[in-house]
């Protein structure tokens, strides 16, 4: 820092200190001179030292050319942001001392937080004064243009919505993923145009004008590198189709980038299953067509040789445990074609067989010696006792009507137990065959220790009430209207209520049936089931009949398989308006 006299090439901004100092000859004074910052104007103010005459004041902090004092913070332009909140984001205590490199974080922290468009720092005298302009508060968010996608489905895929802050940003990332969302149904030709209509308040209303397009569906698909199979073969193989006019119920021929990748799986479990087991998908190649309307898709592949089972063998290392089954497992024989599948359905039936022996901790593994110049695979299922692992907890998450106890009690494994991956798969197939759920998926996680792991079940519910309609004529009633209601999940306990109404020109029937899967908490399924029916048969028989009636039911397990189910029924039937001849 440099001394010089106080001129007019000295220091700005310091009238103030010519009134302080009149009664005292001028003297020089060191100054930092003024500068500006990389994030807007920022005017120091001088550092002036003690005068003669005076008595000394306390010793001021020592600052350099890059640092200066702040004294005071003051907050401009907030509304709806609270003062005291823009100071804790800027996280500077008033009377210390800070830096441009303090001040430029300070302003960083600020736009972090979103609330903010626009935000300028100017500092004179010790006093740093935050200018902000505040982000504005959506007040609606309208799509416009859309037809083949509802308004609640493209609500669900953006974050902005009525009373959050708007920021520029966050608009151009929920564009994005509504455009996501209009690919992944096929409209690649699909644009979003995020429009902002001001309003008073410092609120806007966010429109989205969406152009759909049209449907861009798949014109032609092509593999190159494939000469044991052929181009239709091929095509039969994977899920995505050329487009053709009686595909309208699939979206098969629509490019997705997702079943694409799907499909290249598809390829390689159809070859290896044919003995192909070098095969490679090299490339997956799209390519739009020149009038954006469809694409045009290419696979290149590499098939290798083909090759058969040679030897195949059983190394049994488990002891105690009957060999005899887990051969009839083995169903691939020594001269076949080699076939990936089969080896893990036989991999599957040891393992079965093995818990069914009581056996909960067994590795099968299939050790593959590839015979390259015979072209020939050597097969050995190697089993060995595997690590103790214990089940320590079973999670349930998404569902929010059903009862954890509805999906626990499917469960073949218990809290405690030891881990089986048979039950495990038998266990997911029960909560799938309950109908409640969309989606089932059991993850396998690491417990607290190393031999204990943790199930998370995640799960997907599904609409499980059913209201039908139905109108028609019969020969013997005449003409008939129906209406039925059922609920498969009642309270979310897994009961199923139904009730039906049925009338005709010449009958009317009444159900009513209820079920409880689990009596008593019990795996017996018990219910009833109420009828009436009424029947005008004079034209026929010359009488009417009037029958009501119930039927109590249970059913009960025999095995993981078999059910057996007890009826007892209970009618009664009247017979009125006989004709008299």
């Amino acid at each position: 820092m440099t001394s010089k006299p106080l001129t007019d090439n000295g220091i700005k901004s310091t009238s103030f200190l010519f009134a302080a100092l009149a009664a005292i000859s001028l003297l020089p004074v060191s100054s930092a001179m003024a500068q500006n910052a990389s994030f807007g104007r920022l005017d120091l103010d001088p550092v002036v030292p003690a005068n003669r005459g005076f008595a000394a004041p306390a010793p001021a902090p020592v600052v350099s050319a890059d640092t200066s004092v702040v004294n005071i913070v003051e907050v401009r332009g907030n509304q709806r942001v609270e003062t005291q909140t823009v100071k804790s984001y800027l996280n500077l205590t008033e009377g210390k001392a800070y830096s441009r490199k303090d001040i430029n974080a300070a302003l960083k922290r600020l736009f972090e937080t979103g609330f903010f468009s626009d935000i300028k720092f100017s500092r004179n005298a010790g006093t740093l004064t935050v200018i902000v302009v505040e982000n504005p508060v959506i007040n609606r968010v309208v799509f416009e243009g859309n037809d083949h996608l509802e308004d609640d489905d493209l609500k669900k895929e953006v974050v902005l919505q009525p009373r959050s802050i708007y920021t520029r940003t966050q608009v151009q990332n929920d564009v994005k993923r509504l455009l996501d969302l209009y690919r992944a149904s096929g409209r690649y030709s699909a644009t979003v145009v995020p429009k902002v209509v001001p309003l008073e308040q410092n609120r806007v209303n966010l429109v989205y004008e969406i152009s759909e397009g049209t449907v861009t569906t798949i014109q032609k698909i092509s593999f190159v590198g494939n000469t044991q199979f052929s181009d239709e073969v091929l095509t039969e193989t994977i899920r995505s189709q050329e487009a053709r006019w009686y595909r309208f119920l699939t979206s098969d021929d629509r490019y997705d980038a997702d079943r694409v990748q799907y499909d290249q799986e598809l390829l390689r479990r159809f070859y290896v299953s044919n003995g192909y087991a070098d095969f490679q998908v090299k490339s997956a190649v799209t390519e739009l067509t020149p009038d954006k309307q469809g694409f045009y898709l290419t696979y290149t592949i590499e098939e290798g040789k083909q090759y058969r089972f040679g030897n195949i063998k059983l190394d049994n290392r488990l002891s105690g445990s009957d060999s005899k089954p887990l051969e009839t497992a083995i169903t691939s024989k020594t001269g076949e074609v080699y076939n990936s599948q089969q080896v893990e359905e036989t991999v599957d039936k040891m393992v079965t067989n093995l818990g069914d022996q009581g056996f909960a901790f067994v590795e099968v593994s299939p050790e593959v010696d590839r015979d390259v110049n015979n072209s020939l695979i050597n097969l050995t299922f190697r089993i060995n006792e595997g690590p103790r692992v214990y089940v320590e907890r079973i999670n349930i998450n998404g569902n929010v009507r059903t009862l954890d106890e509805v999906v626990r009690r499917e469960f073949r494994l218990a809290e405690g137990d030891a881990y089986n991956t048979s039950k495990l798969r038998r266990s997911e197939q029960r909560i799938n065959n309950l109908g409640y759920f969309e989606n089932v998926k059991v993850e396998e996680k690491r417990g607290s220790a190393p031999d204990k792991i943790v199930l998370d079940t995640n799960l997907q519910e599904r609409s499980t009430g059913e209201l039908t309609f139905g109108v028609g004529f019969s020969t013997a009633d005449g003409p008939l209207a129906d209406v039925g209601i059922r609920e498969k999940n009642l309270l979310g306990r897994g009961q199923d209520l139904r009730a039906r109404v049925m009338a005709a020109a010449e009958r009317q029937q009444i159900d009513l049936g209820f079920t409880e899967p689990y009596f008593m908490n019990r795996d017996i399924a018990a219910g009833f089931d109420l009828y009436r029916i009424d029947q005008d048969l004079q034209q026929e028989s010359s009488f009417e009949r009037q029958t009501t009636g119930g039927t109590l039911r249970a059913n009960y397990a025999l095995s993981e398989r078999w059910r057996h189910t007890v009826n007892y029924n209970l009618r009664q039937t009247n017979i009125t308006d006989v004709d008299p001849t």
